[in-house]
């Protein structure tokens, strides 16, 4: 199966996420396009949306899965970030290195278990790597079990355990180091068009 991959600028890319969120009823709080626009901008950042025929319909092409990621630096502005790097400067080196940190993404229910998510990691793993990045760097919650899985099975190794009080809240940070041998391990077949050139 080919996977078809678009790469979005960032507004317009900002408004399809914010789309294609409303189609996830476990997310309690939805990003924004202004939100997603505010973490993005003036930092180096990935935008992918998976698509794929309608099985009833072949002819009707939705979203199904998509990616978000940006640079995250040692020194950091946005509270969030800064608080993120300093929970994770024991266990990453952020200095002297390029870190990509995936932020929000997912697979639609109804099309999850077809790869559509493993392309959008493997397609991110070769922007990553063409452009300098030293590692990616991903944060889940115990509870998303299948996110867990499907991390595992891409070769991201638990850096941090966070415990909570509620167990199913404990958060779960991953990374992957990045190196001409990762691309040796893609098995999707991807189409990426990009938006705007």
């Amino acid at each position: 199966m080919e996977y078809r991959i678009t790469k979005y600028p960032l507004e317009q890319g900002a408004l399809e996420i914010q789309y294609i969120e409303e189609c996830f009823g476990e997310y309690q709080r939805r990003k924004t396009a202004a939100e997603i626009v505010g973490r993005l901008n003036n930092r180096d950042h990935l935008i992918l949306m998976a698509t794929s025929p309608l099985p009833d319909d072949p002819a009707t092409v939705v979203p199904v899965s998509y990616k978000v990621a940006h640079e995250i630096r040692a020194q950091e502005d946005i509270p969030k970030l800064a608080d993120l790097v300093v929970r994770l400067r024991d266990y990453v080196k952020f200095d002297g290195r390029r870190i990509l940190y995936t932020w929000i993404g997912g697979t639609r229910r109804d099309w999850r278990g077809q790869g559509h998510f493993r392309a959008l990691t493997e397609q991110q793993e070769a922007w990553a790597i063409s452009n300098g990045f030293d590692e990616i760097l991903v944060k889940t919650k115990n509870k998303f079990y299948e996110m867990r899985g499907t991390l595992d099975h891409l070769r991201f190794d638990v850096v941090k355990y966070e415990p909570h009080a509620d167990n199913r809240e404990s958060k779960v940070y991953l990374s992957k180091k990045l190196n001409a041998e990762v691309l040796d391990s893609h098995r999707s077949m991807r189409t990426v068009v990009t938006v705007g050139e």
